[in-house]
């Protein structure tokens, strides 16, 4: 079973799950409440039964200050496996003001390692004084809208497959990838070359599938700017993408 790609970033490194519940939380003040790390994680990971998710894989990240959380968990669910990709849920919380916390709904390509996450839920416009307090039921909530888009992910890489794409077509998405902000402008060369000479005989086929993880090879580096850059990419590959 393939373990989880935490991809690392600004500083951030993989620590083992018991290092969370060591970093201290900042005092709460009257209008913002922060979220233990590790009280975050368990609280997810133990409402995932309840919603027909098994953990398979997880990792975790810190910064360097512990102030940043970001975590890939892997689950399986009867009835949604795959045999191309595997379910990841991706969890983030910080200590700093700086994201609120939440929950990303992704796609694992175990040929490669690549990951993109098709949609995201906060569970919280910030960290409000009763966060804590609504915190199972905010979860609760997130991880049945995730649910439901696990459930459309399979429909979704049919479409994909089925879907030619030439190269006049495949140069034109790339550069609406590069106006959308899925790729930047030196990342280009690379992605094209994923297209016209790809590394894994699966994605040989012309089609928006190829396409799709010739993108998201690209993408590799930045776990912070993978859910917005990745639905992005969706969004495109829809347009594409036979109805």
């Amino acid at each position: 079973m393939n373990k989880c790609n935490l991809i690392l970033h600004c500083g951030a490194a993989e620590v083992p799950r018991k290092a969370l519940a060591a970093v201290p939380t900042p005092a709460a003040t009257e209008t913002w409440r922060p979220i233990p790390h590790e009280e975050f994680v368990s609280r997810v990971e133990w409402e995932l039964p309840r919603y027909g998710l098994d953990i398979v894989q997880e990792a975790h990240a810190l910064t360097y200050d512990g102030s940043r959380y970001f975590g890939l968990v892997q689950v399986a669910h009867e009835g949604l496996e795959h045999s191309d990709y595997s379910l990841v849920i991706g969890l983030r919380n910080s200590h700093d003001k700086s994201l609120p916390a939440g929950l990303v709904a992704g796609a694992q390509v175990l040929i490669c390692d690549n990951l993109s996450f098709a949609g995201e839920i906060c569970l919280a416009r910030r960290h409000t004084p009763n966060i804590m307090r609504d915190l199972p039921s905010l979860v609760g909530d997130a991880l049945g809208r995730l649910l439901v888009m696990f459930r459309t992910q399979d429909q979704r890489v049919e479409r994909y497959r089925a879907t030619p794409l030439d190269d006049a077509d495949a140069h034109d998405l790339t550069i609406k990838a590069l106006d959308s902000g899925v790729v930047c402008a030196s990342r280009i060369p690379a992605l094209l070359q994923e297209w016209r000479e790809p590394r894994h005989r699966e994605f040989e086929p012309r089609t928006v599938w190829s396409y799709f993880n010739a993108a998201t090879e690209t993408l590799k580096g930045a776990l912070h700017l993978l859910p917005k850059r990745s639905q992005a990419l969706y969004q495109l590959c829809d347009q594409y993408a036979a109805a």
